[in-house]
């Protein structure tokens, strides 16, 4: 599985902003579920149109923006 499976990004879609495929549900919404203790299994009882994958497909689109992320020193 890939993310590219199941995260979209579509202007016309929540501003832009990557959705699960087929729904309205943000990378950045899940993210912020399992940063505030959220289980997979609680997202999925209360998102049931979500899968396991789509969750971990959040994290893996999240890991992928922060490996892509460019950090510069400031001169001092």
């Amino acid at each position: 599985m890939t993310r590219q499976n199941r995260i979209v990004v579509n202007p016309e879609v929540m501003v832009g902003k990557p959705v699960i495929k087929g729904t309205r549900i943000t990378v950045e919404f899940v993210i912020d579920l399992l940063a505030h203790g959220w289980k997979t299994d609680e997202i999925l009882k209360n998102y049931p149109g979500l899968q396991p994958e789509d969750v971990r497909a959040c994290l893996i689109y999240a890991s992928g923006v922060l490996h892509a992320e460019k950090v510069y020193p400031l001169p001092v």
